[in-house]
């Protein structure tokens, strides 16, 4: 499983974590999965989701075991290849400094596949650390959906991941 695993750079009190996924399905689906509301329901666990496609556009998402509300603006909209945005959450007892952090989402083409990279920038230390596990899990639901398998349960995942991240503290 180290191969699918995310990387955190820690500077200061926030972090940065990057995974790297390959996904055996074509750009424009994966595309479709992560910019649409209807794409990101079942896998992101979302409720709501409202996306202005274009740069400056609104996003707007409710979604996750907590369903956490976050919102923000689109930085860069370069479809089929790049999605980032703000991804603002008000504070909550789990993230008592609420978030302002950017969420990037680049695909590249390879041999009939897509490289996935998901980018969280300037995410809390403190936030990122549950976030590896959690996000793991996300997209390991992610290659289901795309896959047609079923969705494999996130909190299963999350209890199993969090043991293999040793920047876990929780």
């Amino acid at each position: 499983m180290t191969a699918r695993r995310g990387r955190m750079t820690v500077d200061g009190e926030h972090a940065t974590i990057v995974f790297e996924r390959r996904l055996e399905h074509e750009i424009e689906h994966v595309w479709e999965a992560i910019t649409t509301p209807e794409g990101m329901r079942d896998w992101l666990l979302c409720t709501h989701a409202a996306i202005e496609p274009r740069v400056g556009g609104h996003v707007e998402t409710v979604s996750g075991p907590g369903q956490y509300r976050a919102r923000g603006t689109v930085l860069r909209w370069e479809p089929p290849r790049v999605f980032e945005y703000e991804w603002k959450v008000d504070p909550l007892p789990e993230m008592p400094v609420g978030q302002h952090a950017l969420l990037c989402y680049e695909l590249e083409p390879r041999d009939g596949a897509t490289l996935l990279t998901v980018t969280y920038r300037r995410i809390t230390r403190q936030t990122a650390v549950g976030f590896l596990p959690g996000l793991h899990a996300f997209l390991d639901r992610l290659e289901a959906q795309l896959d047609r398998r079923a969705l494999p349960d996130w909190h299963a995942l999350f209890a199993t991941l969090r043991t293999e991240y040793r920047e876990w503290t929780g």
